[in-house]
């Protein structure tokens, strides 16, 4: 093996440190799977026969100035960070679980034992770093006939590999998605027995892993074999739920998975926006839930994004991902995803472009990929179709932003002017005026000009017994009313 031009004098000096120590040692596991297929790697993991701790301090004082050492002695290992690039220090170990955990029970062990414990024969090869023999593939397990042939399998039996550790079994899905590799047939079926172990694994841990397979090129690889495999059950089962097909009267409704899945690979394809990518695999969430059969026109899944935008908050909480802005996003698309779609397929008016780029703000770009991504059909005319007609979608949304600047805007008359215009306390009244004026801008009834919404409210002020008392202010006049907003 070529070891990369970049990486050697690091490999070398850790060797040449090794050798002064007495110790053997290899670089390891991912590290070299990615130097084999090409792939750039910003960690390296080296395993010694002996104290990793120990080899990992020499380093860090052979490295000097720049080398940052952290060492974590209740697992026996270190770290050294230098220049971005991070260098993982373990000894060989040996390991044994016990049924309800996937903490091991750790002892000191040979190179084989800890070349042993690794998940998948493609990560189980270990390069020498020692000055004789550097650059030596240690391939116990045939992992370099298995990269060839583009396969996941476990070293070990995969009932043994994936019990002690069901994160392994996220692992291989995440490994297949991103790298492409086939999940051996022995290794696949090892997975479906064991996936209800999957329950003792933490969702943070299980979040983290759905993350780096949303980041991949095709992330629906990842999703298809969590459901076929069983692992989906135990962590989206109402994604799994989607799969369910009906027929009444000889009529049934499109797979709601497989359309999802070419959904979410539609939007990877033009985005790497991962809360994107999110939306794009909960957009139709709660279909299932919606799903009605009428004799009239089929079947139907009315409000299913309302529905489905109410959802969002606790499957996000379930999953361990975070409750914040990018929660919120993903609401967003889900609740909006068929507005555009309906737009697309009536005659365009500027109101509900308007109401459009209002509810959408910033976010109207990724919601537009979103819905274009959502046509799926396999019509060609169809989708000339409606391709076009979200052409004209885009170009009302650039027309009427240049003219009415209504992405999040703020109905020009405040609360604060309308208690000094009147003389009147917080109340409802000033909620109905300021609804009035926003809906008068979005219906285009009058300009977003605060002068122009000024004279629209005065009449409608006066039905609801409003005295007018004062002038508009200026606008960067404050009222001194400590009322917000």
């Amino acid at each position: 093996m070529n070891v990369p031009a970049k990486d050697e004098p690091i490999l070398r000096r850790v060797g040449a440190v090794a050798d002064s120590l007495g110790l053997d040692a290899y670089a390891v596991g991912g590290y070299v799977r990615d130097c084999i297929l090409g792939r750039e790697s910003k960690d390296i993991d080296f395993v010694t026969v002996g104290s990793g701790i120990e080899l990992a301090r020499a380093v860090a004082a052979d490295l000097g100035k720049g080398a940052h050492l952290s060492v974590f002695k209740n697992f026996g290992t270190a770290r050294i960070n230098r220049r971005g690039l991070e260098l993982e220090f373990v000894g060989a170990r040996k390991e044994s679980y016990s049924h309800d955990s996937r903490k091991p029970i750790v002892e000191d062990g040979t190179l084989e034992d800890d070349i042993s414990r690794r998940d998948f024969t493609v990560n189980a090869l270990a390069l020498r770093v020692n000055a004789d023999g550097f650059g030596e593939i240690i391939d116990m397990y045939g992992g370099l006939q298995d990269m060839e042939r583009r396969i996941l399998r476990t070293p070990l039996d995969p009932d043994i590999t994936f019990s002690d550790d069901p994160l392994r079994m996220m692992r291989a899905v995440r490994f297949a998605t991103q790298l492409r590799f086939a999940i051996a047939a022995e290794t696949y079926e090892g997975i479906c027995r064991n996936a209800e172990r999957l329950e003792i694994i933490s969702r943070e841990r299980i979040a983290d892993e759905l993350m780096k397979i949303m980041r991949a090129p095709k992330p629906s690889i990842g999703w298809r074999l969590l459901m076929e495999t069983g692992l989906l059950h135990f962590i989206l089962p109402e994604l799994e739920e989607m799969q369910k097909v009906d027929t009444v009267n000889g009529r049934a409704h499109k797979d709601n998975f497989d359309h999802t899945m070419k959904v979410l690979d539609n939007v990877a394809a033009k985005s790497d926006d991962v809360w994107l990518r999110w939306g794009a695999l909960l957009h139709d969430i709660a279909k299932p839930q919606t799903k009605r059969w009428d004799p009239k026109i089929g079947w139907t899944f009315h409000n299913h994004n309302f529905v489905g935008a109410k959802m969002i908050p606790r499957l996000f909480r379930e999953l361990k991902l975070p409750m914040g802005a990018e929660m919120k996003f993903v609401t967003k698309m889900v609740e909006l995803h068929m507005r555009p779609i309906i737009l697309s397929e009536e005659i365009v008016t500027d109101s509900a472009v308007r109401r459009l780029l209002f509810d959408a703000g910033d976010d109207i770009e990724s919601l537009m990929t979103l819905c274009e991504a959502d046509i799926t059909t396999g019509r060609p005319e169809k989708l000339r179709s409606c391709l076009a007609n979200f052409a004209i979608v885009r170009q009302k949304l650039v027309e009427l932003e240049e003219r009415d600047r209504i992405r999040n805007f703020q109905p020009p008359i405040t609360g604060n002017d309308i208690m000094h215009i009147f003389g009147i306390p917080p109340s409802m009244p000033i909620k109905t005026l300021k609804e009035a004026i926003k809906d008068a801008i979005l219906d285009g009834k009058i300009p977003n000009d605060r002068q122009a919404a000024y004279e629209f409210m005065l009449p409608l002020a006066a039905e609801i017994g409003l005295t007018q008392i004062n002038d508009l202010p200026p606008e960067e006049q404050q009222c001194t009313s400590s009322q917000k907003d």
